[in-house]
């Protein structure tokens, strides 16, 4: 399933955040959003899993509208790991799991038996099925994250939308979640702030600046000395990775410059 940006803008209290930006998603492709804090990476997704509204432009899911969609449908289609992701409520975290399955169920209708194998498998491939029957205000914040993916996954969706989903994870899970993603053949559209996993990972990378799209092409087209320096503000060396040929980024932590009121 296909998944299109088609110059989407979004203001927001009279200040533009996002500015005209058209990034596609082919069927089973992964693409990495990256950029600096505040780039817009976040305001993107939401117009995508429809917390916000583009204020110009649409978000296409194999040509057809996303906003002309009922919530449901596109519910069924599209599954989110958001950064406000947190629960509130002590549910187990089987209960929080079953709840991927919403858009597929009516009222109070039950689980039936493949959607229960569903949530044990979901569980087991995230390494959760342990803490099953623990309220997930119990668990520590890369146990809880670990769920929230599972609760994507039950979902079934055709289109994942990771918004910097290795949060809090330990470098295991990290490797684990990303290899996932790669063998999971969903179409995916995801934040890392790690451009050596974000190089990785993804087939493609878009870069964003100030709300608007600087760069877009194979992590080795786009993670260059020069992106770094002028995108990120770092001087920074990129090498091919030994085994896979990767564009990997060395930095020098004393070419940075002192923060502001920092002590030279």
């Amino acid at each position: 399933m296909r998944l299109l940006l088609d110059e989407i803008s979004v203001s927001i209290d009279g200040a533009a955040l996002v500015h005209d930006l058209s990034l596609a998603v082919d069927t089973r492709q992964i693409v990495g959003l990256i950029g600096p804090n505040g780039s817009g990476k976040t305001t993107a997704l939401r117009c995508v899993y429809r917390a916000l509204r583009p204020t110009g432009g649409a978000v296409r899911i194999d040509g057809a509208d996303l906003a002309r969609m009922p919530l449901r449908d596109s519910a069924r289609l599209i599954a989110a790991l958001t950064q406000e992701g947190s629960a509130d409520l002590d549910f187990t975290v089987e209960e929080i799991v079953a709840l991927g399955r919403a858009p597929h169920l009516r009222g109070n209708q039950a689980l039936n038996a493949r959607e229960r194998e569903l949530c044990r498998r979901a569980m087991a491939r995230m390494e959760v099925l342990h803490l099953a029957g623990r309220g997930v205000l119990s668990l520590s914040g890369g146990e809880r994250q670990r769920v929230l993916v599972a609760r994507a996954l039950v979902q079934e969706p055709q289109v994942l939308i990771l918004d910097e989903p290795t949060n809090h994870l330990d470098l295991h899970h990290q490797i684990r979640l990303l290899a996932m993603l790669r063998e999971s053949g969903l179409s995916v559209l995801v934040t890392l702030h790690d451009l050596n996993l974000a190089a990785s990972a993804c087939d493609r990378l878009a870069v964003l600046s100030q709300g608007r799209l600087v760069a877009s092409g194979t992590p080795r087209e786009v993670l260059t000395e020069t992106l770094l320096r002028d995108v990120f503000g770092v001087e920074a060396t990129v090498v091919p990775h030994p085994l896979t040929g990767v564009p990997q980024v060395l930095y020098d932590l004393s070419s940075a410059e002192p923060m502001e009121g920092t002590p030279a």
